[in-house]
């Protein structure tokens, strides 16, 4: 036997097995077994075995080097002649070879190809089954972020619209100007509809809109002090997280000092952190402001949001300090947006904190 048959032999008898494999795959994602039909398809796919093995018999029956032809001393095909190029059906061996190959290429052709592909199509089932439910959670953290952002802006809009009815008996123009602001913060807020998350510049935009209706209200009650270094404005925060600690250092401590009162904001960087610090000067924490044990909707939604987006990686505190007053910290992971600086916001927040005080 030359190297040549011994190749030709190999690929006859191993090789016709390839052009099978790919049904046996089919057959299996097909015909799954489970425990509620390990029987009815464990038949089946003996059925489907005893096919097989037909099948490739018939492959090598085929192949030219199925056969070995003493009288000619060649290896030909049990179907086709060669030499008179015609059919010729060696039975004998052709059912001997069935006998022979039978347990084999059920036992150890078909079922490892079985296994195999029920391995397959039982890990991308995990998988796919994986993929849906962080989807699925993904959708519902999306969806639960957002009825916490829409918790605070009807809370927001509220507390503005009784101010406005408030100045209306006292000072038309101070309300018509407040409406004004008002118009101008709204439409901001529709431009984020559906945005969890902006830059620290944005975020002060609008809190800086949201204080200059406050300081209709106030007047020279009211000054701010922002203090926020250049590198930290393109940072990622969470879209309307400053207001509501904001209004509630307006609320709960400007509003309570009768010769006004500032509130300094503040957002420096710690390594990987970005600390976000809104401080008043107001009575601080007492018996009748008692903003730790029981903190209102504007903060606990803002802790809600915080530990939907950030888990344990975020933190907010609101405690007295020893100045007077009290500081509310939010910290966060620091993920900078982009390069771009909005300088023309930082001017604005300068220029506004230079009129204030």
């Amino acid at each position: 036997m030359t190297i040549g048959h011994a190749v030709g032999v190999a690929f006859s008898l191993d090789l016709t097995c390839a052009p099978l494999t790919p049904f046996v795959f089919v057959l299996a994602l097909r015909f799954p077994l489970r425990k509620s039909n390990w029987l009815r398809i464990g038949v089946l796919h003996l059925f489907f075995a005893m096919v097989f093995a037909i099948a490739h018999v018939a492959l090598i029956a085929i192949s030219p080097y199925g056969h070995w032809d003493r009288d000619a001393g060649t290896f030909t095909s049990m179907i086709w002649d060669s030499r008179t190029h015609s059919l010729h059906l060696v039975w004998n061996v052709l059912r001997r070879m069935l006998y022979t190959y039978f347990p084999s290429d059920i036992t150890s052709t078909y079922l490892p190809i079985l296994v195999i592909a029920l391995a397959v199509s039982y890990y991308e089932r995990l998988r796919h089954s994986a993929i849906r439910s962080a989807t699925l959670e993904m959708e519902l953290s999306k969806s639960h972020l957002q009825t916490l952002k829409n918790h605070l802006q009807p809370h927001f809009l509220f507390n503005t619209l009784h101010s406005i009815s408030s100045l209306m008996f006292t000072d038309v123009s101070a309300a018509d100007k407040m409406m004004t602001r008002l118009s101008d913060l709204l439409r901001m807020n529709l431009e984020s509809v559906g945005t969890q998350l902006t830059t620290l510049s944005r975020e002060l935009e609008f809190v800086g809109g949201y204080l200059e209706i406050e300081k209709v209200r106030f007047e020279e009650r009211l000054n701010v002090i922002v203090d926020v270094h250049p590198e930290t404005l393109d940072a990622q925060v969470p879209s309307l997280i400053l207001q509501p600690v904001v209004e509630n250092a307006v609320r709960h401590g400007i509003s309570h000092v009768s010769q006004g009162g500032t509130i300094w904001i503040t957002a420096p960087r710690d390594g990987r952190r970005l600390d976000l610090r809104v401080r008043d000067n107001g009575p601080g924490i007492t018996d009748s402001r008692s903003a730790l044990p029981r903190p209102g909707l504007g903060l606990r939604t803002t802790r809600e949001r915080l530990t939907a987006l950030y888990a344990n990686e975020q933190r907010l505190d609101v405690h007295n300090v020893a100045e007077g007053g009290v500081e509310a910290h939010i910290q966060i992971p620091f993920r900078v947006v982009s390069n771009t600086i909005d300088t023309a916001i930082m001017s604005r927040l300068l220029t506004s904190e230079e009129r204030t005080t």
